[in-house]
């Protein structure tokens, strides 16, 4: 379902934070769309952005555990009972 890495993770979050530092310091780079940019709006698309990615990577992380429990399930192998007679 979810076939993303790991490293696309890893990506957004150093994005994120990126556009956070940029913004925080000059927030006319990083809202160059806008005529009145503050740092207020930086630090709430940066929060907004962080409480998204993070529960995205939530439900990547549990769809992977799954998976991976399924797995291991499946290649357990079976022993056969003793037949009682």
């Amino acid at each position: 379902m979810l076939s993303f890495s790991f490293d696309f993770f890893i990506h957004l979050f150093s994005y994120i934070g990126l556009f956070f530092v940029v913004g925080m310091v000059k927030p006319k780079w990083a809202l160059f769309f806008l005529k009145n940019p503050s740092r207020i709006i930086v630090m709430s698309i940066s929060i907004i952005l962080f409480m998204a990615v993070m529960t995205f990577y939530g439900a990547w992380n549990k769809e992977k555990m799954l998976q991976e429990k399924k797995s291991v399930e499946s290649s357990i192998p079976v022993s056969e009972l003793p037949v009682v007679k």
